[in-house]
């Protein structure tokens, strides 16, 4: 049965010191004596102690608290120094008191100093195989009353002195304490609730014990040096990622910048991601579970590395990237600019990264797809990188959407356009379509639809240019089935006017879309019509008395019934609901008469 916890004596330091003592020595005492039960209650009564001081030297609220915890702090130090102390007491007392000293960081800078005196001194005293895993799983479970980006700063450089005193099986040692280390920054960084000495206290650490695993590196013979150099890559991109989304740290970022060359990662197989998924074979392999670990912000950093390169000279000269080279590569070869624009999704879809950042990418985006690309290797095949390259399209259109800044979104339409150029017919056709089906604005779906109607114009203008030139006449009938000009267009028009839930579309919610719905059918309709044609099936009886019936004419009963509903009405939200759908109500009523003249032409 274990002993009651001795609760803390605030009076004064001379008490509160005694305590120490005297639990210091009790601990000391059933540890020789080999009680097992008893040094188990000692300890425990010593970490209870500890964390009481530690609690109330942080909130404040005792006098003098923040210097009595300098002193328990330093009186455990010296304890753990002294010469009569053996290894048995050592051993016992690392199992907790690495993490119990680590919450007296946040104190002050003394006592993060002292922090920092206590784990070395254990690693100094105990092997370095047992102190990683007591130093991951301190970092893994953070008190909820202590600063956190403070107490994983003892932690992480004791990590660092780990990983370089390590003596064998390295890789796979310091493979299971950098997911820890990432986990844990990943969480912090993320807050806004640090001071920026804070962060860039924790940063330093980090890249300090980035750098000791390149230390380490340069100790082992080819095979593991392999790995642990792939490992370090990873890490190194994961953490850039990190000062990335924190404060854009770019003291830090060029000291991480320095490391990459050494794991033999290049610029260009940052961004085409050939590097990152070269290191992750030699780490992961085929461990799945190891692929969650490793993936959340290895691509993003990836992809970031090469937009710090854009930003920064520096950066780039630290990195040993040739940003023009860089560039130029992906201008003039359309596979690896596929590759690229998947890559820069990580980037467009990041909701914790500084809006700076996109638009720098943005920038790059416009870059590498300027000029005559649409001419350059036409006949690439892209299913390989269709899911990759309509996640990328997806995220612009997110910015298209939500950026405040009005040329950011307008370079972000244009970018999106340009990628769009740049995929062959049949994957533009497909990844056109799943962006409109995909999508929940209305503003972005009235886009989509006037792009879509775009490429139609476009095929309309080639079809008509082959079908005048006789010497191209094979060809003409082939451009006669092109993609655009299809049944789809049935599909896709119904997916606005009478979407999944089967009634007519949610007014004035979705008005650009349906807007821009109803003119594309008008355009198709009356340009068939003209062609005296039928390739997208619109001009069949059938197709024309279910649009008749299915879309306008409800769509005709809604509208006329809203427009009733507010004629009269002088408020502000009535009077932009019919101004939204006095365009609708010309449209439509021309469609309607358009359909109905076609079914009289068919009778």
């Amino acid at each position: 049965m274990s002993a009651e916890k001795t609760p803390i004596d605030g009076s004064s330091s001379a008490n509160t010191l005694l305590q120490l003592h005297q639990l210091l020595t009790s601990c000391s005492k059933s540890i020789s004596g080999g009680n097992f039960s008893q040094s188990q209650t000692s300890v425990s009564e010593l970490i209870y102690f500890l964390d009481s001081v530690s609690d109330a030297s942080i909130s404040e609220l005792e006098p003098g608290a923040k210097e009595n915890a300098f002193k328990i702090l330093s009186g455990i130090y010296e304890f753990l120094c002294s010469p009569s102390l053996n290894q048995e007491n050592i051993d016992a007392l690392s199992f907790e008191l690495p993490k119990s000293a680590s919450k007296f960081a946040g104190v002050s800078p003394q006592c993060l100093e002292i922090s920092d005196n206590i784990i070395h001194r254990f690693i100094e005293k105990c092997s370095p195989r047992d102190m990683l895993p007591i130093l991951c799983e301190a970092l893994d479970s953070p008190n909820k009353t202590v600063q956190a980006a403070t107490y994983v700063c003892p932690l992480i450089s004791g990590l660092s002195d780990v990983f370089i005193s390590l003596q064998r099986r390295h890789f796979e040692q310091i493979k299971v304490a950098v997911p820890v280390v990432v986990k844990v920054v990943k969480a912090i960084s993320t807050e806004s609730d640090y001071e920026d000495t804070e962060l860039e206290t924790l940063f330093e650490r980090i890249v300090v014990n980035a750098h000791s695993i390149r230390t380490v590196c340069r100790k082992l013979e080819d095979g593991e040096n392999e790995k642990l150099r792939a490992l370090l890559g990873l890490y190194v991109l994961q953490i850039l990622a990190l000062v990335s989304v924190s404060r854009n740290y770019l003291h830090f970022a060029l000291r991480l910048a320095s490391i990459l060359p050494y794991s033999g990662i290049s610029g260009l197989g940052l961004i085409t991601g050939y590097s990152v998924d070269t290191m992750s074979h030699i780490v992961i392999g085929e461990d799945e579970e190891d692929c969650l670990s490793f993936s959340s912000h290895v691509y993003l950093g990836a992809s970031l590395s090469v937009v710090w390169a854009q930003k920064h000279d520096e950066f780039a000269q630290a990195a040993k990237f040739d940003f023009g080279a860089i560039k130029t590569e992906l201008q003039n070869n359309r596979t690896k600019r596929w590759q690229a624009v998947g890559m820069l999704k990580h980037i467009f879809a990041s909701i914790d990264l500084p809006w700076e950042f996109k638009r720098y990418t943005v920038d790059f985006l416009l870059y590498i797809t300027s000029g005559d690309i649409s001419n350059k290797l036409e006949h690439n095949d892209c299913s390989l990188y269709m899911t990759s390259l309509f996640s990328s399209l997806q995220a612009l259109t997110m910015i298209i959407i939500y950026a405040s800044d009005t040329v950011l979104r307008k370079n972000a339409f244009e970018a999106l356009k340009r990628v769009l150029g740049d995929i062959p017919n049949s994957q533009r056709f497909d990844i056109l379509k799943a962006l409109i089906k995909n999508s929940d604005s209305s503003s972005m779906v009235a886009i989509l639809l006037d792009l879509f109607r775009g490429e139609m114009h476009r095929e309309r203008i080639l079809r008509t240019s082959l079908q005048k030139n006789e010497a191209l006449e094979a060809d003409s009938k082939t451009c006669q089935s092109t993609l655009f000009w299809s049944t789809s267009i049935l599909e896709l028009v119904e997916s606005v006017l009478r979407p999944d839930t089967g009634g007519p579309p949610i007014l004035p919610d979705n008005s650009d879309a349906v807007l821009s719905a109803l003119n594309l059918y008008r355009f198709v309709l009356m340009t068939e019509a003209a062609g005296k044609t039928n390739y997208t099936g619109l001009r069949s009886k059938n197709n024309l008395q279910k649009a008749y019936n299915e879309w306008l004419l409800p769509l005709r009963m809604l509208v006329g019934g809203i427009a009733a509903a507010n004629k009269n009405d002088i408020d502000q939200h009535a009077v932009d609901t019919v101004c939204a759908l006095n365009p609708i109500e010309l449209v439509l009523y021309r469609c309607i008469e358009l359909v109905e003249e076609n079914l009289k032409h068919l009778a």
